[in-house]
């Protein structure tokens, strides 16, 4: 096992080198499996089988789910040690909500930030190549372009401390995102709302602009709360 709790990365720039500790590592790639559902709720999170796949010390496995607890992915229990956190119904309405709110303001001050032209290349991946990927349910294709539509926003909207909270949140719901994908329809609803929004961020309309996107989350959450059963 590895008692250099430090990996080089090479940046490729100018013979520049950036380091990365293995816990920011081991918390990298956690996220990363239990955001996807490949490490589903109430999955078990084993201290002596993660040291031994990442190489690292067991502290340095507890250092990561330090990290992981805080952001709401994992709980702690005793004698029975680490989990993937298992959300009720009454928390992701919670989140929804909250996330009505904070995207709201995301796109406000982005629309309020960015010039016209700084939303054409998502105009343009939200075009017909994107539609048929949703009619063929490619999924893959179209939270790949909902990721980088929040993405630009944020940079746009210029707040390290919104950024930061919405990252929080996005941990928390983007499993549960992938699963309301199945359900018949909400692709091809999200899709079209995500169209409307950018053609009132391109004109300038903060209030339009705003509103939409609440409109948008609260869509998702009244798929949700009608298809709660089956999503849980």
């Amino acid at each position: 096992m590895s008692g250099n709790n430090i990996t080089k990365l090479s940046t490729g720039v100018s013979g520049v080198k950036t380091t990365v500790s293995d816990t920011d590592r081991l918390v990298a790639e956690l996220r990363r499996r239990i955001v996807n559902n490949q490490m589903p709720p109430g999955s078990r999170l084993r201290e002596y089988e993660l040291a031994e796949e990442f190489n690292v010390s067991r502290s340095r496995v507890r250092d990561a789910f330090g990290v992981l607890e805080e952001r709401g992915l994992i709980e702690r229990i005793p004698n029975k040690g680490a989990v993937v956190m298992r959300l009720e119904a009454d928390s992701f309405l919670e989140l929804f909500d909250l996330r009505e709110v904070l995207e709201g303001l995301m796109v406000r001050l982005a629309t309020e930030n960015a010039a016209p032209e700084y939303w054409d290349e998502l105009i343009d991946l939200f075009g017909p190549e994107l539609a048929q990927a949703v009619e063929k349910n490619d999924f893959n294709a179209y939270l790949a372009a909902i990721a980088k539509f929040r993405q630009t926003c944020i940079n746009a909207a210029g707040s390290t401390m919104l950024a930061g909270v919405l990252d929080d949140l996005y941990d928390r719901v983007l499993a549960m995102t992938r699963r309301l994908m199945l359900v018949p329809g909400r692709a091809s609803e999200g899709f079209r709302q995500h169209q409307e929004i950018l053609q009132a961020m391109k004109a300038g309309d903060v209030v339009l602009a705003e509103e939409l996107k609440r409109a948008n989350i609260r869509s998702a959450r009244s798929w949700f709360m009608k298809y709660s059963d089956f999503l849980l």
